[in-house]
């Protein structure tokens, strides 16, 4: 019982930790892209210039400012009534109904236009923190994976100067028995009687030949021996000089990366970047052809061309009701002095006089051409609409190719890497045995490292291009 609840409990402290480490390297990454949307300057700047926008409402939504004017005789005009001292003149202009609607209208439908710039501006900031996110991962993991393989260079320097040294200390055992030998033939055949002198003669000189090619051979074996290993040695220096300079580029490229990804957060370009050890691939919880349904709904780019579209037929209306007369409506005030010499019973009394004016839009030209003007502009914006939707097309099926092609890698990849790492296992305990020769050591273990790379990429490149997908049917990562 105790054994079955000891495993339970490590069953949940490890679904507890692999969740805690996704929490954590999702928050860091939320952590990032809020920062972001706060701080980058695009992104304030196009919410200001919608706030802007916004104050153009009011603004031509207003009648025009009435006018008041005053005149003041120096001498008294005499009338009949009285003597007139000032005339006092106050006038409003009204534009023809509806005019003022329109014009709010337009500037209301163009702030609404102005708010996508600044979704759209937003979008493309949090793709570009994400991918830039993603790209200093794959440095990362391109410089931890190069320092292990670094490690197994190193392994490997440490036993082919063993396997050297043993070569050289074996060399130099064989070469002074051989030279035993030689010293000690000459001995043994001057020891024999007279009558076979010759013949023990002929054979000790043909057992002294035999010997020296004996130890001659034995000597260029072992000098070869040693040469190898020494070739061997020289080879993986090689090696290691050139994966050290790898992971000095990659260090380079990884301040540049992170200077870049502060810049979009609008922090110190030495400002730390946290990146986790491990990420796994996202998903995108919506079929392949839904995002493209999605997309022709509620990209922002779309709907921004949409509401200047809109905004331009309210121009279009408020130009035709421009062409018509303006009607305005004032009173006029008279300031009448009393005259003594006047017996009139409107003696001394002021005068008011209500006014109407209307204005005669005779010149049609100017109206003609603002209502052209608008037409052509409109125009242009349903072709300028027609050519974004089929641009946004156009990124959707490139990265709908990506997403598939970087989902294949990752698959392949995996596999190729279990294999390969398998297979560089097997081959360094082969070569400690020296039962397989450096360069297909060396070529396995290159070819590791190729592949466990590649895995790293593939599963970045899968996260890059959900984030892109996500980024053009605007499926904002935060709120």
């Amino acid at each position: 019982m105790m054994k079955i609840l000891k495993k339970v409990l490590l069953l949940f402290l490890t679904i507890y930790s692999f969740n805690m480490a996704w929490s954590q390297e999702k928050d860091s990454l939320i952590n990032y892209l809020e920062i972001a949307v706060k701080n980058n300057p695009t992104i304030l700047q196009k919410y200001a210039e919608y706030e802007a926008a916004l104050q153009k409402v009011p603004q031509v939504g207003s009648l025009p400012d009435p006018e008041l004017s005053a005149g003041f005789f120096l001498s008294p005009m005499e009338l009949i009534g009285g003597n007139q001292l000032a005339d006092i003149r106050l006038m409003q202009m009204f534009p023809w109904f509806g005019t003022l609607k329109a014009a709010k209208d337009e500037m209301s439908l163009m702030a609404k236009a102005k708010y996508e710039t600044f979704r759209d501006a937003k979008l493309q900031v949090l793709y570009e923190t994400q991918q830039t996110w993603f790209d200093l991962y794959k440095v990362n993991q391109a410089i931890i994976i190069s320092q292990k393989n670094l490690e197994i260079l190193n392994s490997l320097e440490r036993l082919s100067l063993i396997k050297f040294k043993s070569a050289s200390i074996s060399g130099k055992s064989n070469s002074s028995s051989s030279v035993n030998t030689q010293s000690n033939v000459p001995q043994r055949t001057s020891t024999g009687s007279s009558g076979m002198s010759g013949m023990s003669r002929n054979t000790a000189n043909s057992s002294n030949s035999a010997n020296t090619q004996s130890s001659g051979m034995q000597g260029n074996a072992m000098s070869s021996s040693g040469g190898s290993g020494l070739t061997d040695l020289y080879r993986i220096q090689i090696e290691i000089s050139d994966l050290e300079n790898d992971i000095a580029l990659l260090n380079d490229q990884k301040n540049t990366v992170v200077a870049r990804f502060n810049t979009l957060l609008n922090r110190s370009e030495q400002e730390i970047v946290k990146i986790p050890d491990t990420i796994n691939s996202n998903t995108l919880n919506l079929p392949l052809l839904a995002v493209a349904d999605s997309i022709l709904v509620q990209n922002p780019m779309l709907s921004m061309l949409n509401y200047e579209k809109q905004s331009l037929e309210a121009r279009s209306e408020m130009v035709t009701k421009m062409g018509f007369p303006m009607i305005g409506l004032g009173l006029n005030y008279s300031l009448i002095q009393k005259n003594p010499m006047s017996n009139s019973e409107m003696n001394g009394n002021d005068m008011i006089m209500p006014m109407l004016t209307v204005t005669l839009p005779i010149y049609r030209k100017k109206y003609k051409a603002m209502q052209t003007e608008a037409e052509k502009l409109k125009t242009a914006t349903e072709h300028q609409l027609v050519a974004t939707s089929n641009s946004l097309k156009n990124e959707y099926y490139e990265t709908v190719q990506n997403y598939e092609d970087s989902k294949r890698k990752i698959a392949l990849y995996s596999k190729q890497f279990s294999l390969a790492n398998q297979s560089l296992s097997i081959m360094i305990k082969s070569f400690s045995a020296s039962s397989v020769s450096l360069t297909d050591l060396l070529s396995i273990q290159q070819q590791t490292l190729d592949y466990e790379l590649k895995q790293v990429q593939a599963v970045a490149d899968f996260n890059t291009a959900i984030a892109k997908l996500q980024r053009l049917m605007a499926n904002l990562p935060i709120q």
